[in-house]
């Protein structure tokens, strides 16, 4: 068909045998399949070009059927509409763009409309519309390229590269001031990949002018020109508008701020070998993704509530196995053990305190003198590590291992992948691309750890760290970096998933990066290594939010903060604040304490401290059958147990708004405490003719109004929609 000849507007009706339509649409061509009765996958090509990536994203590729949903293409007006089975229109998208090999999409966003999802991010925003955010994989950030909408659809962008959201058309870079060298340093103690090192970070300040031509919203998005960030900080005409601190950070940083027409000068204290560029753009009612490196616009459009769009979701990208039921109660973890017999005197001790105790977990460095993950003991200190785990055992406690991506080469293990180039050239990353290297990977994983009883696997540093595929070649050379630089998570994951699976093995693994899928291999996120201080803990909130928006439903942190001070044992500041990231903890999908260079076990906070602990690791085992209930509904419905409200309150404005509230599981509204010295606290109770009762005092209260309501130091907010006695029986 002649572009001359194309009617202004084609309607796709999915009825009867008319399932899939391919039509010429500007330059190219424009394909839409029905995949499900309440999703359309859409495909905008030009010419004869093609990916030789394997489709690692989708587990259901066929067309179906049914009729429930209607598209309609306007060639002409290069529109795209999908209408809801009431006719109701609820997804325009207005640009499908191929350009020098980018892909772009862009599609109508409304001002009332709330987005939420994209995966874990550290800039504290829950409701991501109008927000720019540069979608990478690397520690404390990852990216899953889904939203949901409170519109009532959700999409989800089928690209494995680096994808701008919402990107912004103005930047500017910022140059050191030059009226000083430096403006301060800072000692600090790291992680790294090669272990526990000590750095010198000198800071500088960075200046630059913008004029805006109108007043509005901005979306700004400061880039701090490196890997990773130590700072993100700028002010606008002297007033911060971001600050955040850590010994890690993404490299970029997301704000939405307002702005008057005229000039206005920028500052940035950062670190010294930053070289800051801000990105900027005036808010507009549309929203758009765009990757650089694509060979088609290729994205799927979800309807519904959210629960139905998420089951969807899943259905299309895989199901989630049963989460293992050992796994939902307390895991304790420190960095780091240094023996068996320091994991058995802490087993022990807890089991002595009357401290509910499910899994427990040995951190990095086991390994000793055999190398970085040479996948074996040093034997100095772990003797017979399957004596070990079958002492757990008998305890009732299972036994978690970390196991990275990135070998040793010089370690037995590494020597082998050297000899059959596995690894990713210039790094010490193993090539997940390469089935081969998979394969070898797995090979020796499977001979070397599962004879020793172990009952999860924590699968750290997925990303992999520092963002290490840009400039790279993968898979003997066959592919960039840039192609696959987001989806390295989901093929770790999926070799040691399926080979557990294969070899009779129940799967159970942490990891610390992800991407659409990665639900099917039983994987929970956690959220890496973060700091501690209360900006910090209010920002875990809203990643976590945004993971679940994004289909994945197994998250956690790293409870009381990665980083932590230096005197954590009797700064009480620490303590109060470390009390409330565990008492939320109790509401999250896993409930996981954590610690850099900690032992992190409660007896070492005080005696007061040390009964706050146990109260709560009791409260999650009290509340161990609900959560059990859940995860089989994640496992056979495509349940979400920690819910952004908008899954439950859709059609509630102010329920939207909240940053931090969410409900856990069908029943329970959570009110997380993230402010210090409190005592009371303000909670919004959604619209619900049930009404809510407080899960303490039995106080019922209706729907649609703030309370304000006394808290401890020893509990949060929790509400229960309708009635205490249907949660716990």
């Amino acid at each position: 068909m002649s572009m001359n000849r194309i009617v202004s507007v084609i309607s796709l009706c999915f009825c009867a045998v008319v399932v899939m339509a391919q039509e010429a649409f500007g330059d190219g061509q424009l394909s839409v399949q029905k995949v499900a009765d309440n999703a359309v996958r859409i495909q905008y090509t030009e010419g004869n070009v093609k990916s030789d990536l394997p489709d690692w994203l989708y587990v259901k590729h066929e067309t179906v059927a049914d009729c429930a949903l209607k598209v309609t293409v306007d060639a002409k007006k290069q529109q795209l509409v999908i209408k809801d089975r009431k006719g109701k229109t609820v997804f325009t998208a207005t640009r499908h763009q191929l350009k020098n090999g980018e892909a772009t999409l862009t599609f109508s966003s409304p001002k009332d409309e709330c987005l939420f999802g994209l995966g874990q991010f550290q800039d504290g925003y829950s409701n991501v519309r109008g927000l720019s955010r540069r979608l990478t994989q690397v520690n404390t950030q990852i990216s899953i390229p889904m939203l949901i909408s409170s519109k009532g659809y959700g999409i989800l962008w089928n690209n494995y590269g680096m994808t701008e959201y919402n990107p912004c058309h103005n930047s500017v870079r910022l140059t050191v001031r030059q009226s000083e060298t430096s403006s301060g340093s800072d000692v600090v103690d790291v992680t790294t990949t090669e272990g526990n090192k000590r750095e010198v970070r000198q800071r500088h300040v960075f200046e630059a002018t913008v004029d805006i031509p109108e007043t509005g919203d901005y979306s700004l998005l400061l880039d701090v020109g490196q890997k990773m960030a130590r700072r993100h900080n700028l002010a606008i005409d002297g007033e911060n508008v971001i600050e955040m601190q850590n010994l890690w950070l993404p490299p970029t940083a997301s704000k939405i701020v307002h702005l008057e027409k005229g000039r206005h000068t920028l500052t940035a204290e950062l670190t010294k070998d930053d070289k800051p560029v801000l990105y900027y753009d005036r808010v507009q009612d549309q929203t758009t993704f765009r990757s650089p490196v694509a060979t088609a616009v290729d994205y799927t459009v979800f309807v519904g509530s959210p629960d139905e769009i998420i089951a969807t979701y899943r259905s299309l990208t895989g199901e989630c196995p049963e989460m293992p039921k050992w796994a939902l109660g307390y895991i304790h973890c420190r960095e780091r053990f240094h023996s068996s017999q320091e994991i058995l005197e802490t087993a022990n001790r807890f089991r002595k305190e009357d401290m509910p105790l499910s899994l427990i977990v040995q951190d990095w460095q086991y390994w000793g003198k055999y190398g970085w993950n040479s996948m074996k003991f040093d034997e100095d200190f772990y003797p017979d590590p399957k004596a070990l785990t079958d002492s757990l055992h008998q305890m009732g406690v299972r036994l978690m291992l970390s196991v990275w991506s990135k070998i040793d080469k010089n370690s037995d293990v590494g020597r082998q992948m050297v000899r059959d180039q596995y690894y990713i050239p210039g790094t010490d990353w193993i090539d997940f691309f390469n089935p081969q290297a998979a394969a070898s990977y797995w090979h020796n994983f499977r001979e070397r750890l599962l004879p020793l009883g172990i009952d999860a696997w924590w699968q750290d540093a997925t990303e992999p760290e520092n963002d290490d595929l840009v400039g790279r070649r993968v898979n003997n050379g066959r592919w960039s970096g840039e192609q696959v630089r987001n989806v390295y998570p989901l093929l770790v994951n999926k070799t040691v998933y399926e080979g557990l699976r294969e070899a009779g093995r129940e799967a159970m693994i942490l990891t610390r990066c992800g991407f659409p899928g990665i639900q099917r291999y039983g994987s929970a996120l956690w959220s890496g290594d973060v700091g501690n201080d209360w900006e910090t803990f209010r920002r875990q909130i809203t990643a976590g939010l945004g993971v679940q928006a994004a289909g994945i439903p197994w998250w956690t942190y790293d409870a009381g903060g990665f980083f932590r001070p230096g005197d954590q044992y009797t700064n009480q500041d620490y303590i109060d604040r470390m009390l409330r990231w565990i008492e939320l903890s109790v509401y999250l999908p896993l409930m996981r304490v954590h610690g850099y260079m900690s032992n992190t076990e409660p007896w070492n906070y005080g005696d007061e401290a040390k009964q706050i602990i146990a109260e709560c690791l009791k409260e999650r085992e009290q509340l161990r059958p609900y959560i059990e209930q859940c995860a089989h509904r994640i496992a056979k419905e495509g349940y979400t147990l920690m819910r952004p409200l908008v899954f439950d309150f859709a059609d509630d404005a102010e329920a939207l708004q909240q940053k931090y509230e969410y409900m856990f599981g069908p029943s329970l509204l959570i009110s997380p405490v993230t402010e210090p010295n409190v005592t009371e606290w303000r909670t919004y109770l959604p619209k619900n003719k049930e009404g809510w009762t407080d899960y303490r005092t039995g106080r019922h209260y209706h729907g649609g109004q703030y309370v304000t309501t006394p808290v401890d130091k020893a509990h949060i907010p929790v509400f229960v929609r309708g009635d205490v006695q249907t949660i716990i029986q």
